[in-house]
């Protein structure tokens, strides 16, 4: 009887073991977060690198068709840059070519600072540094978030 006993303490776990085991997966949660929360806001940072390259060659190879005379101007002050970022997506009509419609991009991308598809714009005609957009055509974009990457420089300026 006293066997039985002796082996009934023997089977479960002790409440010190059970704090012991408690606190290391606090502390290993607790290293996790920080680690986790910097590998999001490095994919967000790659993302948003990736979205202002296909918006800018998107915007180069429309001036390209524009200088080589294969899309008409959109008005006097675009100097051949696209006049919105719609205009982008829904095409354009190529001169000497009948129902023959040539479209930069699929869709416009989404911010992946901001979660929109809203980017500041600036103008051929715009200081290279202004964050006001003249509105005569786009030359570059850049997006609206005002927070600061890993590297400390400013989504904004990139």
């Amino acid at each position: 009887m006293t066997r039985i006993l002796s082996r009934r303490r023997e089977r479960g776990f002790t409440m010190v073991e059970m704090a012991v085991v408690a606190a290391m997966i606090t502390i290993l949660t607790a290293m996790a977060i920080p680690v986790a929360r910097y590998a999001l806001k490095r994919q967000d940072e790659l993302e948003l690198r990736y979205e202002l390259r296909l918006l800018r060659n998107a915007i180069d190879k429309y001036k390209q068709y524009s200088d080589a005379g294969l899309i008409p101007l959109a008005g006097v002050d675009t100097e051949g840059f696209p006049k919105d970022l719609d205009s982008l997506v829904t095409g354009v009509d190529l001169i000497g070519q009948l129902n023959k419609k040539m479209k930069f991009l699929r869709k416009v991308p989404i911010d992946p600072m901001t979660k929109k598809a809203e980017w500041g714009l600036r103008s051929f005609q715009d200081e290279p540094d202004s964050f006001a957009w003249g509105g005569q055509n786009i030359y570059d974009v850049y997006t609206l978030s005002t927070g600061r990457a890993i590297d400390g420089t400013y989504y904004k300026d990139w």
